[in-house]
This record gives structure tokens, C-alpha cells and sequence, in this order.
């Protein structure tokens, strides 16, 4: 291998210390990538591949992009999961002798992205952690463009709850052991997100902590809660090794550690939240059509980020949730009030990543600038909040800090229109310093000087066109065209020749050029001092900043759950610690939407006592997914202390909502869809309690009808049992064998959707009401999906031949369950009765109306017979 050249050997020992990284080497105005770096670069960026000699007569692939535009190809790679090393030249070029010194001042990963132009503004970047430490699993993440730091621990026995929490937040990038980045659940969420692993070594318990103690200047974690939680604190600490490890830097934007249990909000597996449609929608993954598309009626980024969050983590403690509610209805009751402080809010900037920027030393003036604007708007936020008195808002006007010092150290210094770039002047009020007022004033003068200089060059001359000129590579010169260059004096000395002009220099104006160019870098050079101290002086109040900004979004999250309110007609729940659900007129928040004038409002009541478990049965496309979801959607939205779509709602606070709705193959684990049906039951039934409310649509349609309806009725007897669950349960199905239910168990009710049939075929009233239904009219919705009229009624035919001859066997269980306790109840009995075989036979269609009375009286005489 031929020797390198100095420059490329500089290249390879950089890229050795980051070898999982993409290096962005600087050179000059560009970021260069060499060998493989290059090459894959080319491809995902779709930039040219070229070559450069590395020593030796030897060439390597080389690509580039220029520095100035850097975060958009970053932004690239970053989506493709690719981690760029950044490397940047430390000293001026034309000051050095030999190479000049580089090294790599930030590795960027997609966890620990601070660029506006990389991030979505309502949406978080977290960066997480999860390790096995003795038998707890630590889970903890951050996002540091917010400056946001989050720990909690639970049993490592109980592996959903790290999926829940992986779910819930969506990390682009995961720090993990080595045993837990190969368990199932890392693997299975790997494939459905596709966020990025990083396999950490195992570190020091006490290295750790002692980490986490200086970052904050503390002598312990007792302040944050979280002392005696080692695994949580050992993840947490793993987090800040990282970021030390990638930023090169101490992240100051992040100034305090929340501890957070899972027992203080409610619990939504991934299924759940999936059904929901609480974020995203399950067809396209998209906002439009989610929840959280609704409810966020937010005006700042900050308030958009945060209303997510509470949608995430539904309250269960009843006091937090009422100071929510009665917020809203203050605010709701002065209406003009809302409005004042949405139009306040939404000028205000997204304070926590200007923040991050400060404390990044990467915010230019025109960030201060917007800071400044911001911060002008905060005393009448503080103002208009002094109308309310609820404990939630009146707590928010005692912490609301104005930041006046803030304020007006920007207002005081920063020019009103600054530039971008932050090292050529322009950004400093004159006043604010004295010594750079008197540059500028030298500046100025000699500026005035060379201004004057042409007025007497060209009476001395009497070239009426001569002009003083200035560029970057000549200075000053003075410049005549070619018409009257005969009346140059000989004391002008010839600088550079153009096509239509002459440019000559004279001693005097030399003189003062050197005077005017040094007094205007020593401007620049102070400018820019001036400057990085405001900065280090506002990135040293972070907290205090960060702190205002968490209150703003909290406002803006209740002035959004306001707005929604009025304009859609949703109304208070009423909270308890009761059993009950209790909801009149309950709407469907999303679907009203896109049904406008056709939605059909619901009641729904659920208890502990008689009406725990209900069962509705009803045609495909009537709305009984609609209806379970909405109740679900009415509790949730209760909880995290919103208003809800409906008249009325009693809500006795829920534990967990567990949701089962359909189900698909999942082939990224190899899983049928029975398999992933029965694993969502399994779920459900080993993990709620008699506070959850359970949403059931369909039950065993994955295999055979009789195994389908015998684990239906089964999981059915089991979650109302109170001995066992007693879980307030609503179930929707086609097995209209269940409904048999409700006369052998107290707590069961049958429910069904009317339908109206007529001439024109049939209708779907969307109505929920007390009764089991008489068919699921499956074969009529196979028409309105538009099947060939051909397969219609060969299936109507072949319904009816089955129906008639309804002799299948039913398959024993080949293990007998001799416990008479829980044995399986006999569904039905493949057998006709004479009474069966009699209706058979019985053409009532051509019976007289005494006919049937007289057929209906025997019929009953025999049944008492056959009971007998």
C-alpha cells in the first residue's frame, strides 16, 4: 500500500476513532467523504463520485457537499439510519504552516438531532435507554432539542411494559444491552419502527451516577425523586455517557431528571393505541384521520408537542384530572379571554429549541431575535391568566416567570434585522458599547473620507466617471474607463485592466484603506465577542427559560381542549372513584367529523354489578366498532382532562383500556393471524383488573366456528367473572351463540344495531339498543361491497342449505377437563328436537294468521312436554 499523503492520513486516523459514523471531513468550503464513505454517500444523496490521489499515484473515491447546506444531506442520512461524524478545521487555514488541525467536534445520530431543519416542530426526537440491572428493567430517554430528560424502572419479568414504553414515545434511537437488543420484543419492535440500536458495554454503576450527579451539580438524586432507583438511574446515566460521548460537548439544555412511575397514568399497550387510532391511523400510519388530529387545536410548537404526551399518558388520579377539567370550564366561561391569549401565544417562538441552539453555541442573531419577540409577549400572557382562579391555572400564574432581564439584554444589544452569519458585523445596537462605537465611528469617518476622495479625484482630473471602488481581492481603488485614460495623472499606479475600464491605486488612498479595513476587522472581530458573551449569558438561564416554555405549553394545551370544547359541542365528565361508565349521547370525536350530518349519537352504561359485560351483535358496516371505539375514545379523552363528545358521561376512572379489534398475519415474527389474536387475548386477560374497560371486537374468527365460538365463550365467562376479572367489557360479535350468555350469568346484557329492512333492501340505523340480533346480513354487505350479483346469490342459497342442514359435527377435545368447575358449558345441540324438525317442515308463509296463533300454542304445550 503506497504511503499516504499527510492530509489523507489525517482522514484515516479520524475515521478509525468513528468507524460506525459517516465522516463529514471539512476541507475548504466543502464537507468531503472518502472510500466507503463516499461511495455509499453518492447513492443515498445522489451527489457525483470522484476521485482524489491519496499518495503514492493511488486514487480514492471522493464525494462532497458544501458546508453551508450541510443539514439537509445530513437530514438524509440521518433517515436512513446513518450516524454523521462531524469534522470541522480548528484553526485558520492561512494561519497554518502545514496540515491544518481537525478533529471531529459532534457525531449527529437520528436520536440526537438539535437542527430545526432535520426536526418536526410538533413532534418530539427522543433519544432512550433500556437496561436489565438485577430484576428491574431502567428505561430512560431525552430529547435534547428540547432539553427533556425522563427515567422510571419496572419488574424485567414484565417485558410488555417495555414495549409499552418503547411505543408510547417512538425513539429514533435506542441505547441497549446486549441481552435485551436480542430479546423478541427489541426484535419485533426493530422491524415495526426501525429506529436505530446502539449495543452498549456494560459500565460502572457508580460512574454512572457520579456522571449524572456532576452533570446537575448535585450531592444526590433525592432532589429528583429517584435515588433508590438504580436501574432507572444506571439507564439514565448510560444516556448521558452517550450524549458526552456523540456532542463532544456538556449539554446544558438539559437542567433537571424527571422520575415517573407507570402506576400514575393508565396503561395503553401498543395494540390499544394501534386500535385507537390515537396518534396515527392503522391503514397509512398518517396523523390525518388519528385522534390527536382532532384534539390539537394547539398555536405553538411547544403546545403541540405537549398535547401529544397527554394523550400518551392518560391520568388515573382524580384530583389532577378535575384541576384539568375545571381549568377548561373557566376558560370556556370567558371566551374572549381564550381568544386574547391563543392570538398572544401564537406569536410566541418554540422557546426550548431556541434554547437548545443557545446552549449549542449554534443560534445566530436572528434567534435572539426571535427569543426577544417571544419573551415581549410573555407579560400580557401573565396578565390575561390573572382572570382565572382554578388551583391549575393559579399555579401557573406563580410560576409564570416574565424574563424581563432576558428581554432586554437582547432589546438593548441585538440589532432589529440582523444578518445570518455571526463573524461579519451587523448584529450589535450602537450603545451598547462604547469601544465598538468607536470603530465604527473611525470606519464611518474613513468611509466618509474615500466618499469625498471621488468628488476631488474627479475635479483634480476632470474625469467626470471616475469612481472609487472596493472588492475583497483589491481593496480600494479608484476606476476609469478606457474613453479617458488619457487624462490619468502619472501618480495613479495601474492595479488591474478590464475589458471597458482601468483600475489604479494612489498612496493616500491606500493609507486610509488600511486604516478604514483594520479598524473594520477589529469592529467584526468585537461584534462577534460581544455577541457569544449575550449568548453564554442567556444559555446560562436555561432553566429558568425552559421553565416558562413547559407552563406556555401546558396553557396552550388547555386553550386547545377549550377551543374544542365550543366549537364541537363536547361537555364536561363528571370523574369518580366508582364503577360506573355512563355516557348519553357519546359521539365517535373522529368520525362525527367526516360524517357531519349523519353520525348517530349513542348512550352506553357499564357498571360492576348487572350491565359489566355486553355483547352486541348486529350487521358488518352498522357501527359496532364505531360505538366500542368511541366509548374508549370518551374515557381516554376524560382522563387526560379533555371535554368530550357527548351530552352527558360519567366516568369511573379506568386502570387500563385494552383494545382487540380484527387482526393480520405479522410476518416480520412468523405469526398467523389467529396467533396474534390470541396472543392480544392473552395479553388482555392476564393484565386487567376490575378497573379496565375492555374493548372485544371479534373473538376467535382466526379458526374454525365451533373452536372460534367455544374460546369466545370461554374468555367471555372469564372476564366478567369478579372472582377472576369482573372487567366492565364491551364485545362485538357474529357468534350470535353468545348471546345465550346473558341467561346464564349475572353482568352479561345483549345489545345489538337496529336494522330496518324494506322493499329497497336493507338499512343500517346505527342505533345500539337492548336485544340480540337476528342475523349479520352478511351476504347483503357482500352486495353494497359491489360482488357480482352471480356470487350474491349462489352464497344466499348456499346460506340457506346450511341452515337447514345444520349437521355439523363439533370436534372433542382430545385432553377431557375433569375439574367440574371449569368445565366448557354445551353450546348447542347438533341434534334436532321434534320441535326443531317441526318448524323445518312448516311452510308459515302459507299460513293464516289463526294458523300460526294455533301452530305457536302447540308448539309452546310441546316444549313444556320436552322440559318435562
Amino acid at each position: 500500500m503506497a504511503e499516504l499523503t499527510p492530509m489523507m492520513q489525517q482522514y484515516h486516523d479520524l475515521k478509525n476513532k468513528y468507524q460506525d459514523a459517516m465522516l463529514f471531513f471539512r476541507l475548504g468550503d466543502f464537507y468531503e467523504m472518502f472510500g466507503d464513505d463516499a461511495k455509499k454517500a453518492a447513492k443515498i444523496l445522489d451527489i457525483a463520485l470522484t476521485a482524489r490521489n491519496k499518495g503514492g499515484g493511488e486514487k480514492i473515491p471522493m464525494a462532497g457537499v458544501p458546508y453551508h447546506s450541510a443539514a439537509s444531506y445530513i437530514e438524509k442520512l440521518i433517515k436512513s439510519g446513518i450516524k454523521v461524524a462531524i469534522c470541522e478545521q480548528l484553526e485558520d487555514p492561512s494561519d497554518s504552516s502545514g496540515i491544518v488541525e481537525r478533529d471531529v467536534i459532534r457525531v449527529v445520530t437520528p436520536g440526537t438531532v438539535i437542527e430545526n431543519e432535520i426536526l418536526s416542530e410538533n413532534e418530539n426526537n427522543y433519544l432512550a435507554a433500556a437496561f436489565k440491572f438485577g430484576d428491574y428493567y431502567g428505561f430512560s430517554y431525552t430529547d435534547i432539542s428540547t432539553g427533556e430528560f425522563y427515567l422510571t424502572e419496572f419488574s424485567a419479568a414484565d417485558k410488555n411494559k417495555l414495549k409499552d414504553e418503547i411505543n408510547r414515545i417512538s425513539p429514533r434511537e435506542i441505547l441497549l444491552d446486549e441481552k435485551t437488543a436480542g430479546s423478541k420484543v427489541i426484535k419485533e419492535l426493530h422491524n415495526q419502527y426501525n429506529f436505530t440500536l446502539n449495543i452498549l458495554k456494560d459500565k460502572k454503576f457508580d460512574r454512572l451516577y457520579q456522571g449524572l450527579l456532576d452533570h446537575f451539580k448535585l450531592k444526590s438524586l433525592e432532589g429528583f425523586g429517584c435515588e433508590e432507583m438504580r436501574a432507572a438511574v444506571y439507564a439514565a446515566g448510560q444516556v448521558l455517557s452517550y450524549l458526552a460521548e456523540t456532542q463532544k460537548r456538556t449539554v446544558n439544555q438539559i437542567t433537571a431528571l424527571k422520575a415517573y412511575h407507570l402506576e400514575d397514568y393508565m396503561v395503553l399497550d401498543s395494540a390499544s393505541r394501534r386500535n385507537l387510532e390515537l396518534t396515527s391511523t392503522i391503514r397509512d400510519n398518517q396523523r390525518s384521520g388519528s385522534l390527536l388530529s382532532i384534539v390539537d387545536q394547539t398555536v405553538t410548537s411547544m403546545g403541540g408537542r405537549e398535547i401529544k404526551k397527554w394523550i400518551n399518558q392518560p391520568l388515573i388520579q382524580k384530583e389532577n384530572i378535575v384541576k384539568r377539567h375545571t381549568a377548561l370550564a373557566e376558560i370556556i366561561d370567558n371566551y374572549m379571554t381564550l381568544e386574547k391569549l391563543r392570538d398572544e401565544l401564537t406569536e410566541i417562538y418554540d422557546l426550548e429549541r431556541i434554547m437548545s441552539k443557545i446552549t449549542y453555541h449554534s443560534a445566530n442573531a436572528r434567534d435572539m431575535i426571535a427569543l426577544r419577540n417571544s419573551l415581549a409577549k410573555l407579560p400580557a400572557v401573565k396578565e390575561l391568566l390573572t382572570e382565572f382562579e382554578s388551583d391549575l391555572l393559579l399555579e401557573m400564574q406563580q410560576d409564570f416567570d416574565l424574563l424581563e432581564d432576558i428581554h432586554s439584554l437582547i432589546d438593548n444589544s441585538i440589532k432589529e434585522e440582523p444578518p445570518t452569519t455571526i463573524t461579519e458585523g451587523g448584529i450589535i445596537k450602537k450603545g451598547y458599547d462604547s469601544k465598538l462605537d468607536e470603530l465604527r465611528n473611525l470606519v464611518s469617518s474613513g468611509k466618509d473620507w474615500i466618499s469625498a476622495l471621488q468628488k476631488e479625484e474627479r475635479e483634480k482630473t476632470g474625469i467626470n466617471t471616475l469612481k472609487v471602488g472596493f472588492n475583497k481581492v483589491f481593496g480600494y481603488y479608484l476606476e476609469v474607463t478606457n474613453s479617458h485614460t488619457d487624462k490619468v495623472p502619472e501618480r495613479y499606479e495601474r492595479k488591474q485592466t478590464l475589458s471597458n475600464s482601468e483600475r489604479y491605486i494612489i498612496p493616500e488612498l491606500k493609507e486610509k484603506e488600511s486604516e478604514v479595513l483594520g479598524a473594520e476587522e477589529k469592529m467584526n472581530d468585537l461584534e462577534y465577542k460581544l455577541f457569544v458573551e449575550i449568548r453564554e449569558e442567556i444559555a446560562a438561564e436555561v432553566e429558568r427559560i425552559n421553565k416558562t416554555a413547559a407552563i406556555i405549553a401546558k396553557i396552550d394545551v388547555l386553550l386547545s381542549f377549550s377551543y374544542l370544547a365550543i366549537e364541537n359541542n363536547y361537555n364536561r365528565p363528571e370523574i369518580n372513584d366508582g364503577t360506573e361508565i355512563k355516557i348519553k349521547d357519546g359521539r365517535h370525536p373522529v368520525v362525527e367529523k367526516m360524517f357531519a350530518e349523519q353520525f348517530v349519537p349513542n348512550d352506553c352504561y357499564l357498571n360492576q354489578s348487572d350491565q359489566r359485560f355486553i355483547i352486541i351483535t348486529g350487521p358488518n358496516m352498522s357501527g359496532k366498532s364505531t360505538y366500542m371505539r368511541q366509548v374508549a375514545l370518551i374515557v381516554l379523552m376524560a382522563q387526560i382532562g379533555s371535554y368530550v363528545p357527548a351530552e352527558e358521561a360519567v366516568i369511573g376512572l379506568t386502570d387500563r383500556i385494552f383494545t382487540r379489534v380484527g387482526a393480520s398475519d405479522d410476518l416480520t415474527t412468523g405469526q398467523s393471524t389467529f396467533m396474534v389474536e390470541m396472543n392480544e387475548v392473552a395479553n388482555i386477560v392476564n393484565n386487567s383488573t376490575d378497573k379496565s374497560l375492555i374493548i372485544l371486537d371479534e373473538v376467535g374468527r382466526g379458526t374454525s366456528t365451533y373452536d372460534g365460538v367455544s374460546i369466545a365463550w370461554s374468555v367471555s365467562e372469564y372476564l366478567n367473572n369478579p372472582e377472576r376479572i369482573g372487567a366492565r367489557t364491551l364485545f362485538a360479535t357474529h357468534y350470535h351463540e353468545l348471546t345465550r350468555l346473558e341467561d346464564e350469568y349475572q353482568g352479561i346484557k345483549n345489545y345489538n344495531v337496529l336494522v330496518k329492512e324494506d322493499s329497497d333492501g336493507v338499512h343500517f340505523l346505527h342505533r345500539i339498543v337492548e336485544g340480540r340480533a337476528n342475523d349479520s346480513y352478511g351476504i347483503e354487505v357482500a352486495r353494497l361491497a359491489g360482488l357480482p350479483e352471480e356470487i350474491i346469490i349462489s352464497a344466499q342459497k348456499i346460506l340457506e342449505r346450511l341452515e337447514k342442514n345444520n349437521k355439523m359435527p363439533v370436534r372433542k377435545l382430545e385432553r377431557t377437563v375433569t375439574d367440574d368447575k371449569h368445565q366448557q358449558l354445551p353450546l348447542f345441540n347438533p341434534e334436532k328436537s321434534p320441535i326443531l324438525k317441526k318448524l323445518d317442515e312448516q311452510d308459515i308463509l302459507e299460513m293464516t294468521p289463526m294458523d300460526a296463533m294455533n301452530f305457536l300454542y302447540n308448539l309452546k304445550k310441546d316444549l313444556k312436554e320436552e322440559e318435562n
